[in-house]
């Protein structure tokens, strides 16, 4: 992922800052607690796409 992107992505939803997770290739908001998938370098920003957190996952 190019660094400059994820400086100025943030939740669809919420509008807060988002978390690379390189390993699961996700983009994680903590406020809303969704995981939104990164497909051949390009994140999926949408709600629908995204993976909700299970409660035991941390944010």
């Amino acid at each position: 992922m190019d660094a400059r992107l994820l400086e100025i992505l943030v939740c669809p939803a919420c509008k807060s800052p988002l978390d690379y997770r390189k390993a699961q290739q996700e983009l994680v908001c903590k406020a809303c607690r969704l995981a939104f998938p990164i497909r051949d370098d390009i994140p999926v920003m949408l709600e629908d796409e995204a993976r909700q957190l299970p409660p035991d996952e941390e944010a």
